[in-house]
């Protein structure tokens, strides 16, 4: 059977590689400190489960002090030219989306034939990291670049983002602190108290307004779902109106992705492109985004209550 732990030590072993080129790379300036943050990940993904909470806390301190603090700089990885990925893409066309499109695929067939076979209701991730391992050795195969690349453009793409890489694991982790704390109790119970939730709509629009708006606040919708499913999804939608709690937590994540788009705390998804690609206004992914999300939010709130309450 295979095991997430599997995955965990594939994402270990290449931040542990990501910190070991930065290391390595004298171009830049803040290198022992992209070393440190990456090693760091990296003992976290491949020791984790030994360190114990207290452990993990003061590694996730570490983490914030080297590159929320000292910061980290840019690297000049060894990649192709613009002009050699330019006759590439001219040559090959489309077909260079073949291998990331492999991923996809064989996250989506692998999360029901290898239930059998993966860690039960882990199917899915550990078929998302076979789909990445096959991806990566169909491109080396056809393209065969040198045996580094992979490392060196994780690396320039990991040094582009920064910190925010694992924004959303920090702020899923301090959606479950809220969680076990309380803060959906208490946020229930203030929803409750001021707003009328004595129809199926009205709570069925609290949540998944309530998502979207908690998860604008937190940044990551993985951190605003235990809160608002604890305040208001189980004891109102589940409990009192007796929905299903598969439709209401799919369609509850959607809402909650809605609010991805219009926050800047979803840096990694709106401020990061914006920075990428060098634009003036790092409002400008939000702004262009805005309609998409709240037309959305509307129909998610539409299809929810027309599908959860039927069982």
């Amino acid at each position: 059977m295979i095991q997430l732990g599997a995955v965990y030590v594939l994402a270990g072993l290449i931040f542990a590689a990501v910190a070991v080129l930065s290391a390595g790379d004298r171009a830049n300036p803040r290198r022992i400190r992209n070393a440190a943050f990456w090693g760091l990940l990296a003992l976290s993904f491949l020791f984790g489960d030994r360190f114990g909470d207290f452990g993990n806390g003061l590694l996730v301190l570490a983490l914030v002090g080297v590159g929320g603090i000292w910061g980290l700089g840019i690297g000049k990885p060894k990649t192709t030219t613009p002009e050699e990925r330019q006759r590439s893409s001219t040559v090959r066309g489309n077909a260079l989306f073949l291998p990331a499109l492999v991923i996809p695929a064989i996250a989506l067939g692998g999360s029901f034939l290898l239930k059998p076979y993966a860690q039960p209701g882990q199917a899915t991730l550990v078929s998302l990291a076979l789909g990445i391992v096959v991806a990566l050795a169909i491109a080396m195969l056809w393209l065969r670049p040198p045996l580094s690349a992979p490392l060196q453009e994780a690396r320039r793409l990991f040094d582009s983002v920064g910190w925010a890489t694992v924004l959303p694991q920090m702020l899923a982790a301090l959606g479950a602190i809220f969680a076990t704390s309380g803060v959906g109790d208490a946020v229930g119970r203030l929803m409750t108290s001021t707003i009328p939730l004595d129809s199926r709509f009205a709570a069925v629009a609290a949540y998944t307004i309530g998502m979207a708006l908690f998860t604008m606040v937190m940044g990551n919708a993985f951190a605003a779902f235990p809160v608002m499913t604890a305040a208001i999804g189980l004891p109102l939608i589940v409990h009192k109106f007796g929905g299903d709690p598969a439709v209401m937590g799919a369609i509850g994540m959607l809402s909650g992705f809605c609010g991805t788009l219009l926050t800047p705390m979803a840096a990694n998804f709106n401020i990061v492109p914006a920075a990428l690609l060098e634009l003036k206004d790092r409002n400008a992914v939000i702004k262009v985004q805005a309609p998409t999300a709240l037309w959305l939010l509307a129909a998610n709130t539409v299809l929810m209550y027309v599908l959860v309450f039927r069982r």
